[in-house]
Formats: C-alpha cells, structure tokens, sequence
C-alpha cells in the first residue's frame, strides 16, 4: 500500500460552524467540517481519505469539532419532549439491587452488589452464606465522577489480599494495585500498562502472574498494542522488578493469558492471535524454577480452552475435530496425539463452556440461543440436566473441583435475574439473590422465530412485545444485532428494554452469522469474504419484521455497538430507504484503517486484511465509510462514541459522521453524540449509562414519529 497526501490535516482548521449541509435538511446545522486531498492506493485503486484529520482526536481542530457536534446532538435531544420522561423512568427501573455471582477463596464468599444507583458496583465478602457481608472494595472512591473504574479483581487463595485493576475514563488500559483485605489498606504495589490481562496469584499468596504492554511512546489511546510479556509480581516489590516469565519477540500479535492451576503446580499459558477462535497452549511447571515453558498445543490449528487439571492431565473444550466443541483430556506425560482421550463427544448444540467443580463436569450450551447445562462425571457420562428456572441465559458454575457447590445466574428479556446456588451432588438449586423490578413484567412475553436470509439460511430472531400487541404493520419496533467474532446474542434483561417495551415498542434481536449460536461453521460463515452474509441476515431480519406486519420502514430502527455498530452503518447505506432510524454505536466504520490503531490489526481475523487483495475489495464493498453517497436520503441516525475509547477508537464515528452529515440530502438529522469521559462501554458508571440510552430512546421515539418534532436549534453553533 502506498499513500499519496495533498494537504496535510493538521494544518487543516473547520471551516465556521453554521454552514447549512444541504438545503433538504436545512433544519438541521452542523460544523461543516474541513475535506483534505488525502488519497491511499490499495493494489492499484485510489481510495480517497477527506476526513483523515479527525483520527487525532486531541488535535486542536479535533476538539472544536467534537465540541460543535455535540452541540449540534444536545440541541435536537434537548428539544425532545419525551426525554426527560424516558430518563424519569430509566432510572426508576435502574434502581434495583443486583448481584455478581459469588465465588469462594479463602473459606469466605466473595461477590459483588449494587444498590441500584451507584456509579460502580461494590465488592463485598462474607463468612457464610448466611453472614451479615461487609465491604472490602468500593470503586465508588476511585473518582468524583464515577469514571474511574474497577476492570477486575482477584482474591488469594488464602483470603489475605485482593488484587484490583483500575481502567481511568473507559480505557482498555489498567493499573493494578494490592489490598489487604484484613485491613483494608492499600499496599505500595502498583502494576501499570496492563492491558486485556487479569491476575493469577500464586498458591502461596507471594504475588502474581499478569501481562502488559510496553509504555506507549506516543499517544497511549491510538498507538498500536503488540509484543506483550507476561511478568510476575512479588508483593513488597517495585514493578520494575518483576520477573519475565515469558515473551516472544518474534511473534509480536500473540497474546498471553497466564493462570496459576488449581493446584498450583503449573502455569498455564493461553497463546491467542487476534480476535480468531484458534489458540496454542503453552505451560510452565511452577515447582522448578528453571524449568522451560513447554509448548503443548501449536499451530492455532483449533480452540483449545483449559479447564483444569487432575495432575499431570490436562482437561480442555477444543473444537479440534468437532466445530460445536468437545471435551478432551491430554496426559503431558505422553502428549502425543495418539494418547488423548475424548470425555465428553460434540453434541448437537453448541458447547459455549465447561466448568470442573466438585468432581463433575458441568458442560454449558446453546440450543437456538438459550442456555442448557449438563453435568457429566470424570469419564464423561452425563449424569443429569441442571433445571433452569425458564427459557434463557444461564451463566457462572465457576469454583474448585473439591467444591460441593457453585452459583450462576440466571436472565432473560423479561426477567432481572436472580443468583443461584447449586448443589453439585443433589443437583438442587437454591435463590442465593431475587431482585425485584419496579414494573409489571407479566404482560409483556418472548417469541422465538426462524426467518430465511437472502441465501435461504434460517436465521433465528427473539421478538419480545406485550402479549396482546396488534400485528397491524405499526408497531414502533426496533431491531438489535451483532453478528461476530464468535460472540453469541442471547437473552438478558435490561431497564432500557423495558422502558420501550412500556412506550409501546417490540424488541428484536437477531442471531446473526459471525456470531457463536451454532459454533465454528456458523461464526466462519459471517468472516472475511462472507461479511456480507452478516448484513444480509439483519436486513432479511428486518423484511421479516415488516413482511410479518410487526412494524414498516417508517416505524423501525435498528441499533448496534462496536462489530455492530459496523452492521448498522453497513446496513443503512446498503439499504437506507429500509430504516427511520439508525443507532452505530462506537463502530467499527472505517473498514481500511481499523489495524492502523490499537487492537484493530486483532480483528483482521474476522475481517480480513486490506494487504490481500480479495479480502480488500470485499471490506471496500461494504465499508460504511467508503459507501456513503452524496445525494442519498439517508434514516435520522445517531452515532454515540466516547472520544476515550482505544478499542474501537473515535476517528471511526467521527469520520463516518462527517461524511454522513456532508451527504445527506433528506430532512432526517445525522448526529453524533460524543461522551467527553467515556471509552468503548466497560465501566461506564450508571448514571452515564442512563443519560445515553435515555437520549437513544428519546431519538428514537420521535424518529419513528412517536411523539412531535423537536424545534431546531433557533441559532448556529459556535466554535
């Protein structure tokens, strides 16, 4: 690739702010932001770049434009009758207690709660069950603003020290401290430039195992993350000190998960590449401190996920040989292919997760999208189904394999969810946690339907409406997808759905190709040059909702975050006459330039590379992008981003935005609303979360003509 530039962007100022975009939407005042003579040439074909200069999102020019757009977006919000009312009831329904699953270190249970409201949910530890729980650990005074995040925690074994990561304003990057949980003080240790790593403490509690980055020399929110090294960390010590365990020079896109074995005898590696599902696994014997890594598994040649160890015998979910997965056992004294042993065979759905607890194995699966879970003894025969209180999500059935119990939780659309113990030998489950909801969740019901896409595939959709809704073609509805990397959408409960199940809205979701419901063949079929069948599927999805007479084009929206956030924006400027309303959340838009920051080169496994050819022309066909025309009467669209995100970095929403709001020539408003402390979602504290999805309910509802217009801003912005 070669890249020809005729004026530099940073030498670009906006153009004044006020400038009309075009005489159709004339109601509508946006920055009319700067287009620069930048050109890439991929294999030959020039691809022209206009808003390369908002990439920079701390440049000078950068930060004027996001100020004008969101002066733009909260003027058209603020006008919104319904807002404040959708934002009243966000939060009354918001403020219910909720629950972590428990899990058990140190003979004390572990788990965490909020009370509703709180920006941050809080830790919490109790001797028994039944025991009064005290705080250990409240994220809520990591900052004045809720922004500041706890990103994960880790007890030792022995229940004296709690290791916590903290990710500032939405960032994937953590700093890692030490808690004495006793006490409650803070040690001295401080971890830095962790970044999509946990910790691993030893069995004696002297520290632990975690992963990190270089220090970024440049910009830590769009530099590129490669050559990780995992390290071990002895409490007491300076960072500086930690021991390299292990690195790869010359592998600089391979990752490490580094966990400790429950009995402590070996360190286990998970070697990833990217987003893609194949992994090595690599392990280290702890009781030699010479002893070489070993690399077991090579070749990413299928999943190989650990899931724990009878001494010398390794226990791993694999797809090797078995696209909806299987349990398999290696023996590292004879690890040669022929010495494996299968314990549990593939079934007919899709093996999601297998837990070794309590001497059994508890297999979990999808069958069209719902949760079945099946306990198996050490040789694999299945020994019972565990009863799950409905149709829907079960997650959880973590702890030790000498445990006489575990917990998971249980959801879906229209149930918040409760915790549950469960008894691995009598196969008993208990209410650890029932949360109530203020709202009356019985009138509304899920509906589970199969729909053919373009190709003729059956592709599954969850409709959840009230039970007695009128099919007369009318219906608000707005349709929600993903479709990628393996990720599978299914049931779960949210505040936001059940304020616009109230609004008189019908929820869908539909189970895409990319997405892990039917395992490897189904996710392959959404990747690379397939992609498209992705958008196809969402499309179809949305001619079902009309053909059906749900909804019509003028009453649905659609709504996506991050690989769906590039669904929306594929799908709006494939089909924009299909859609009233169009929500890309922090997507990914730019398809040419997602591996020139941060992670993104990771995502080149479902996406393919713009270095090969074929796989080029198939992201230049549908990247969002690339593909918006001038002239197009495109949906009222709102892209959300948050100007901290290093996962799927701004310049994609920013870009996409400008070139939206440059081309649109009907009267529908494109917006962007940009969170000035936000990243990509993680961490978000709750009342950020209530303000942005009140605002996306608000935009919605009067997009799809559920209530009046607003005034437009009775003046031009200022920069």
């Amino acid at each position: 690739m070669t890249c020809k530039i005729g004026s530099m962007p940073f030498v670009i100022g906006i153009i004044a702010a006020g400038a009309v975009v075009s005489t159709a939407s004339a109601q509508f005042v946006y920055p009319n932001a700067a287009r620069v003579d930048h050109v890439d040439t991929y294999h030959g074909k020039a691809i022209p770049d206009p808003y390369r200069w908002l990439e920079d999102p701390d440049a000078p020019d950068s930060r004027k434009w996001i100020d004008a757009e969101n002066q733009v977006t909260f003027g058209v919000l603020n006008g919104i009758a319904s807002r404040d009312r959708i934002k009243s009831r966000m939060t009354e329904l918001w403020n219910y207690e909720r629950f972590g699953v428990p899990f058990k270190e140190g003979g004390r249970y572990f788990f965490s709660r909020n009370d509703g409201l709180q920006p941050q949910s809080v830790i919490y530890v109790a001797d028994t069950l039944g025991s009064e729980p005290r705080m250990i650990l409240d994220p809520n005074t990591f900052s004045a603003d809720g922004t500041v995040a706890l990103s994960g925690y880790a007890v030792s074994e022995d229940g004296r020290h709690i290791a916590y990561g903290v990710a500032d304003g939405g960032s994937d990057w953590q700093t890692w401290r030490v808690k004495e949980i006793a006490t409650g003080s803070d040690l001295p240790d401080v971890i830095k430039w962790v970044k999509f790593s946990s910790a691993s403490w030893a069995k004696d509690g002297s520290g632990f195992y975690y992963t990190r980055y270089d220090e970024p020399k440049g910009n830590d929110l769009t530099d590129l993350n490669k050559f990780p090294r995992v390290h071990f960390h002895r409490l007491g010590e300076d960072q500086t000190s930690d021991a390299l365990v292990y690195k790869r020079d010359d592998e600089g896109e391979w990752g490490f998960g580094a966990g400790v074995t429950e009995d402590g005898k070996y360190l286990a590696i998970n070697v990833w590449w990217g987003t893609r599902q194949e992994n090595n696994f690599f392990y280290k014997d702890l009781s030699s401190p010479e002893a070489k890594v070993v690399e077991l598994l090579t070749g990413f040649e299928a999943s190989f996920g650990f899931v724990g160890n009878d001494a010398s015998v390794f226990y791993f979910q694999t797809t090797l040989d078995a696209p909806r997965g299987r349990l398999i056992a290696i023996d590292t004294k004879r690890p040669e292919r022929a010495a494996w042993t299968e314990i549990i065979p593939q079934q007919a759905e899709n093996l999601t997760g297998v837990s070794y607890v309590g001497g059994r194995f508890l297999a979990s699966y999808l069958k069209d999208a719902k949760t079945q879970v099946r306990v198996h003894d050490t040789v694999g025969r299945l020994v019972r189904e565990v009863e799950l209180p409905g149709i829907g999500t079960a997650g959880g059935f973590g702890g030790k394999s000498d445990d006489a119990e575990t917990f998971y939780s249980f959801t879906s659309y229209t149930n918040p969810g409760a915790i549950y113990r469960y008894n691995v030998g009598s196969g008993k489950s208990d209410v650890f946690r029932q949360p109530t909801v203020n709202a009356d969740l019985t009138q509304y019901e899920t509906r589970q339907v199969f729909y053919p896409s373009k190709d003729g595939t059956k592709v599954p959709m969850f409709i959840t409406c009230r039970k007695d809704v009128e099919l007369n073609g009318n219906n608000p509805t707005l349709l929600y997808g993903y479709g990628g990397f393996n990720i599978p959408l299914t049931p779960a409960f949210s505040p936001t759905t059940i304020v616009w199940l109230e609004m008189g809205g019908v929820y869908a979701v539909a189970n895409l190709r990319g997405g892990g419901e039917y395992g490897k063949e189904w996710h392959e079929a959404g990747t690379k040059l397939n992609k498209q069948n992705v958008f196809d599927d969402f499309i179809a999805g949305a001619e079902f909702l009309i053909g059906e007479k749900y909804t019509n084009p003028s009453r649905l929206a659609i709504q996506g975050g991050s690989n769906g956030g590039l669904l929306v924006g594929a799908c709006m400027t494939q089909r924009p006459e299909l859609f009233a309303a169009c929500i890309p959340q922090v997507g990914v838009l730019d398809m040419l330039r997602f591996a020139s920051f941060t992670i993104g080169w990771a995502w080149e496994s479902d996406y393919g590379s713009v270095k090969n050819p074929e796989e080029f022309e198939a992201m230049l066909a549908y990247s969002p992008y690339q593909n918006v025309k001038p002239g197009t009467s495109y949906p009222a669209t709102m892209i959300t981003t948050g100007d901290h995100d290093d996962r799927v970095v701004p310049a994609h929403s920013f870009k996409f935005a400008a070139a939206l709001q440059n081309a649109q020539a009907g009267d529908a408003p494109v917006l962007i609303r940009i969170e000035t402390r936000g990243g990509h979602g993680a961490g978000k504290p709750t009342a950020m979360v209530i303000e942005e999805r009140s605002d996306i309910l608000g935009f919605i509802s009067w997009a799809l003509g559920m209530e009046e217009s607003p005034e437009p801003p009775s003046h031009p912005v200022s920069q």
